[in-house]
């Protein structure tokens, strides 16, 4: 199980350094990515947030890194692309967030495991699904066929896959921390709790001034 983005990357960024990475696959989100993919990373989150401010908020500012980071820095409600993903090693088999999907909501993972309510991640003409039986789960990667592919676990071996997928968040998140305070020192800060809260989890620690 792998937290992922799913990428769409614009031509021409020169705001920092990325990645090429090729639009509409996954970025794996660790603690081993080049300062380069977590630019990418970055770039994507922040991307999936770059709209039109609404009367609520105030209007993009002129200058371009701003402009940009403004929708991350100000919405209450971030997205970010993507989801676990969970790959059968044994078969090949991958289940892929659906189009329905989005990283921030990776915890709907557990309430799956506690409550046993189906997870759906998308609609046709792919729909994938996770069901709970009892002490096995089965994930179904497109619920609009009737062969499709599957991948069966027990619920302890979700769990403990949870839990690898949360310290690659933690692991991610400290990196871009640390990269955010060499290619953003004046964001350093709001760009490091912005990404906490589309992922979910506690801002890293802000280092003391020497």
């Amino acid at each position: 199980m792998q937290p992922v983005l799913e990428m769409d990357a614009p031509d021409g960024f020169d705001l920092w350094p990325v990645a090429e990475i090729a639009s509409f696959t996954f970025l794996p989100l660790s603690g081993e990515l080049s300062p380069a993919e977590v630019g990418t990373a970055v770039m994507r989150i922040a991307g999936c947030n770059d709209i039109d401010s609404d009367g609520d908020r105030p209007p993009h500012p002129a200058d371009a890194l701003d402009s940009f980071l403004h929708g991350l820095l100000t919405f209450d409600d971030l997205f970010a692309a993507g989801g676990l993903r969970v790959t059968d090693n044994s078969t090949g088999v991958a289940f892929l967030p659906g189009c329905c999907d989005g990283l921030e909501d990776w915890r709907a993972w557990h309430r799956f495991v506690d409550d046993g309510i189906l997870l759906g991640f998308g609609h046709a003409p792919v729909s994938p699904v996770a069901e709970r039986f009892g002490d096995t789960v089965r994930l179904t990667v497109n619920a609009e066929q009737s062969d499709s592919p599957v991948i069966q676990l027990s619920v302890a071996e979700l769990r403990d896959l949870l839990a690898g997928a949360e310290r690659d968040l933690a692991d991610f998140l400290a990196l871009a921390a640390d990269w955010a305070s060499r290619h953003l020192p004046g964001h350093r800060t709001p760009v490091t709790a912005a990404l906490a809260r589309v992922l979910d989890l506690p801002a890293p620690a802000t280092p003391q001034e020497p």
